[in-house]
């Protein structure tokens, strides 16, 4: 009986490591802090692990843990009214690390898009993070966020178009379109 559970703590260590900075960096995106982003990834792997019997199994561990996490954010987010996510200075924000072959990374000015990204409502603000950086399809996003795939459009399609509209974003694609 011990060999079974060291085998599933050890399957789950495996799938937490190798999965820890793709969740370190979709929470950074959901929140906006970085200590923010640890708390969310840690209390979402919690919960993945009291239920890793069941998630091991299943085909796509990993969009079990995303789900978690939407959930997870989605409730600290419906107990307090307003979210803080970025303080009103950068002095406090801790950078993002970014992985090799992020094309996001590539982007001039990163700090403008985060905070932009910080100023749309959290259910925008999710879907636009898990269609475009985490590159998930509609149908995945929706399981994701647990609503359905027009919501999921609406919510990302009404996030872009806020982007779309702070004039510093604005400023840097045209920049970018010169080059």
């Amino acid at each position: 009986m011990g060999d079974g559970k060291q085998t599933r703590d050890e399957e789950f260590q495996s799938f937490m490591v190798g999965r820890w900075p793709r969740l370190m960096r979709t929470a950074f995106l959901l929140t906006g802090e970085q200590h923010a982003a640890e708390d969310l990834v840690q209390s979402t792997l919690e919960q993945v692990y009291t239920a890793w019997r069941r998630v091991g199994a299943a085909d796509d561990p990993e969009a079990y843990a995303r789900r978690v996490m939407i959930n997870v954010h989605a409730r600290k987010h419906r107990r307090r009214l307003r979210e803080f996510l970025a303080p009103k200075d950068d002095s406090g924000l801790v950078r993002e690390v970014a992985d090799t072959g992020d094309r996001i990374a590539q982007a001039d000015d990163r700090s403008a898009l985060l905070k932009a990204l910080a100023q749309l409502p959290a259910r925008q603000r999710e879907a636009v993070v898990l269609r475009y950086w985490e590159d998930l399809t509609e149908t995945q996003a929706a399981e994701a966020m647990g609503c359905s795939v027009g919501t999921v459009k609406s919510s990302a399609a009404k996030g872009i178009a806020k982007l779309r509209a702070i004039p510093v974003l604005a400023e840097t694609v045209t920049h970018e379109r010169r080059k």
